[in-house]
């Protein structure tokens, strides 16, 4: 194994020290973070575009969740596409954070746990804890910044949309720049990694690119373009700042709507569809196909995401409404 990494060219470190990189560089790392089973180490892939010139430090995360491809190529793509020579500080990327669950297909960390509810993890805590703990103090402390992505969850569909904490001024710009469909005000308070960078006192906002297990070519260009414009508002590239078609829906408050039966779920509302207070939001049928239940919209609201599962258990997810501020109090403005 350490063999088969040496022949990659890739470094390995115990943790990131981006003051040691040579400016005018890109590097590439491994960080071992933990020991599986058999005592063989767990690495997780790192890449470093340092600058000629002194500046912040943006980290851009993906794979939380082991299911959540879509950030992996934007992390790729944009070493492949940043010009080195022309950067001021840094940016980090970790195209796989959450390796345990990339390699085996699921959403969850070995112990079952959803890691991004367990950060900042625990030095001596359990599974999950450890891995959460060992990457926020090997890793995202180098950063100023962070962006975080992330998609649905399995048998879901995202709009392009931000959960960010508006009342900053500043994470409200990195959210405004991504030109997201849909941003939704969320203050960082759950254990998620966003959360734990905010309370380092990190900037940070989190991306839902889209949909779980592909990889949707829109989806990883809009963040693209999204990650480009923040690096150019913190002068770190020069260029200009591409602004989106239509301008984004700002949410004060979001909610999932849940059922109170099972049988086969049918959601028509499409994602970033406006939909009003009373509208016919899904059906459910039996296993004889006969309607026992439909789902009304209990406010005037916008799709973020859905439930595409046809087959729906009793209190399972049907839709994920925003609130639009223009129908809300819009006090965090």
């Amino acid at each position: 194994m350490i063999s088969f990494l040496r022949d990659l060219d890739v470094e390995i470190i115990k943790e990131l020290n981006v003051a040691s990189v040579a400016s005018g560089t890109i590097a590439r790392f491994f960080i071992q973070v933990v020991k599986d089973g058999m005592g063989m180490p767990t690495y997780l892939p790192i890449i470093v575009a340092k600058g000629v010139e002194p500046g912040p430090v943006v980290g851009v995360t993906a794979a939380v969740h082991g299911n959540e491809l879509n950030g992996v190529p934007v992390v790729q793509k944009l070493f492949k596409e940043i010009d080195v020579k022309a950067l001021r500080g840094a940016i980090v990327g970790v195209p796989v954070l959450n390796v345990p669950s990339f390699l085996r297909s699921k959403r969850r960390f070995i112990d079952d746990a959803d890691l991004n509810h367990v950060f900042p993890g625990k030095a001596n805590g359990n599974v999950s804890q450890v891995y959460a703990y060992r990457v926020i103090n090997r890793i995202v402390k180098e950063f100023n910044f962070l962006v975080d992505l992330h998609t649905a969850s399995f048998g879901r569909i995202n709009s392009y949309y931000i959960r960010a904490d508006l009342r900053d001024e500043v994470t409200r710009q990195m959210s405004i720049l991504q030109n997201a469909q849909i941003i939704v005000h969320n203050p960082p308070s759950d254990g998620t990694l966003r959360g734990a960078a905010h309370a380092m006192g990190i900037r940070a906002i989190t991306l839902e690119v889209g949909d779980p297990n592909k990889f949707q070519k829109g989806m990883i260009r809009s963040s693209l373009t999204g990650i480009f414009n923040l690096l150019v508002y913190l002068k770190m590239l020069e260029g200009k700042i591409e602004s989106p078609d239509t301008e984004p829906v700002i949410c004060d408050h979001s909610f999932w709507i849940y059922t109170d039966t099972g049988g086969i779920l049918n959601v028509p509302p499409l994602l970033a569809e406006r939909v009003k207070k009373g509208q016919v939001i899904a059906t459910m049928r039996n296993i004889f196909g006969d309607l026992n239940r439909e789902y009304f919209a209990p406010e005037d609201g916008i799709v973020i995401g859905k439930s595409i599962s046809p087959i729906n258990q009793t209190g399972g997810r049907i839709l994920h409404l925003g609130l639009p501020v223009a129908e809300s109090n819009g006090s965090f403005l």
